[in-house]
């Protein structure tokens, strides 16, 4: 059943909106949970990613890794982190983009003011 007539439901609908999302918008969508233990220390469960802010993966080819956030593409709506590399057949290594439903934050990049100002807006302390 319909809930918003506002709203479209059919699923190429929803595609198209993902797609021609402005970048402003999109970055609400690159959010990951927070750690059980981040999430007991500022008391909320997701956050917008950031350069900076250390993840780990949890779903896919590099379950397990941990490292910093080194890009986040709002174009491609994928994260870069720091030592999740692929080589390519001229021997070089490039960054693996990495969608941010498959990773958990566990530790915030906090040297930004505004970042700063969100967290402790939605109810965490910074120390």
């Amino acid at each position: 059943m319909k809930l918003r007539r506002d709203i479209s439901s059919k699923p190429r609908k929803q595609r198209k909106r993902l797609y021609n999302m402005p970048y402003h918008l999109r970055h609400k969508l690159l959010s990951a949970p927070l750690s059980p233990a981040l999430r007991e220390k500022y008391g909320f469960r997701s956050i917008p990613l950031r350069t900076g802010d250390k993840v780990l993966v949890m779903r896919g080819e590099f379950t397990g890794f941990e490292g910093k956030i080194t890009r986040v593409d709002k174009k491609r709506m994928r994260i870069y982190v720091e030592k999740i590399v692929r080589k390519k057949t001229d021997g070089s290594e490039v960054l693996v983009p990495i969608h941010p439903s498959k990773v958990m934050v566990t530790e915030l990049n906090l040297k930004d003011e505004f970042r700063k100002a969100i967290v402790e807006r939605r109810g965490g302390e910074v120390g």
